[in-house]
């Protein structure tokens, strides 16, 4: 599924799109506007299109300020021009409609934008240096539960549209052998652990995640009347004195080690095949950027990797497949199956502590 080679283009194709990289801030905030100020909806609803005098009256501003967004979206290619009249473009209803394209931008704008301004000193440091456009934090986790809208509405959006697509497929792949009792580690507002109770009316569920999230989990969980088959394990996987609770038939981690550094991936790893019985299973749901179909794909989750760097914790990223897989092999894992494809973008890994490891038992 790797991408083929970029075909050659001219030297003029090369500059045009220098000058996107240019400008792509502008571009970004214009789309921005002419879809939150109602432009693009308008046009849409327009069967013959809008002049530049109704456009503005349908977003209720200036006719300036309408005529630079309009012209600046004939230079984005999210509107066309025919005899005075705007109309949208394909590109432009799936910036209206497209709800991975919503999710992603609304990611960009209220996570990323500010912060992202701090990307050289994070990648020379190894820190989130754009965090701290929040607060004072160490990564983006401890202060989730604080931040304020539509700050973490975005967030939890961007979240749940790449994680929750791939729950219906992988139900089945981690029940198959029934696990009675399953850890769900980085357990985050408590989706996954949902689906789980509502699968299996036997499943024993515990969460293991930092109190801020545990609280988020339990308040939705409690909604759903599941509350009874929970159990919460408040920790810190960073800490390294921090263990994996014993006992498990599964363990079960959504993307949750693409938050972590190479090292202290293999470290959790360790734990987690320390703790596991023979009899269990590890199951590891990640988006590999050089597993994706479609090129589209693999440039979100490439872009998607600055984030971490710098806001989220300046350590960890989007993997590729052989980096990541790396990590599981020295963690004392063998891998039992991967399962591609799943959702928009997700494979399932099938770990088991590899025969003979030391690891095992530690």
């Amino acid at each position: 599924m790797n991408q083929p080679a970029d075909k050659p283009i001219s030297a003029l194709e090369a500059l045009e799109r220098a000058q996107w990289i240019a400008f792509a801030p502008m571009v970004f905030q214009a789309a921005c506007v002419l879809r939150d100020r109602g432009i693009l909806a308008a046009l849409e609803a327009s069967r013959d299109g809008l002049s530049l005098a109704e456009a503005a009256d349908a977003a209720q501003l200036p006719i300036y300020g309408t005529r630079v967004l309009l012209e600046a979206g004939l230079g984005i290619g999210v509107v066309k021009e025919s005899e005075g009249r705007y109309q949208l473009t394909k590109i432009g209803v799936f910036l209206l409609r497209d709800p991975m394209t919503r999710a992603n931008m609304d990611f960009t704008r209220d996570v990323n934008y500010l912060g992202m301004a701090s990307l050289g000193e994070a990648v020379a440091t190894g820190t989130p240096a754009g965090l701290k456009v929040f607060g004072e934090w160490r990564t983006v986790y401890e202060g989730l539960a604080q931040l304020p809208e539509p700050i973490r509405r975005s967030w939890f959006g961007f979240d749940h549209f790449y994680s929750d697509g791939a729950f219906a497929s992988t139900l089945p792949l981690v029940f198959r052998r029934k696990p009675r009792r399953l850890l769900d580690i980085g357990g985050n507002t408590g989706k996954w652990a949902r689906a789980c109770l509502r699968h299996d009316p036997e499943v024993e569920v515990t969460l293991m995640d930092l109190p801020g999230q545990l609280r988020n989990a339990e308040e939705l969980l409690r909604g759903a009347g599941l509350l009874d088959r929970v159990r919460f394990h408040p920790a810190d996987l960073l800490d390294p004195a921090t263990t994996v609770p014993p006992g498990f038939d599964a363990i079960w981690m959504s993307q949750f080690l693409d938050c972590f550094s190479e090292a202290e991936i293999v470290a959790i790893l360790r734990r987690c095949a320390a703790a596991i019985p023979e009899h269990g299973r590890i199951y590891i749901l990640e988006a590999f950027w050089d597993q994706q179909r479609f090129r589209a794909a693999s440039f979100c989750l490439q872009m998607t990797s600055l984030y971490f760097t710098a806001i989220a914790n300046g350590t960890s990223q989007m993997y590729r497949s052989t980096t990541f897989l790396a990590c599981v092999e020295a963690a004392g894992l063998e891998i039992e199956a991967q399962h591609h494809e799943l959702g928009m973008s997700h494979t399932l890994l099938v770990c088991k502590p590899r025969t003979g490891s030391s690891t095992h038992g530690l």
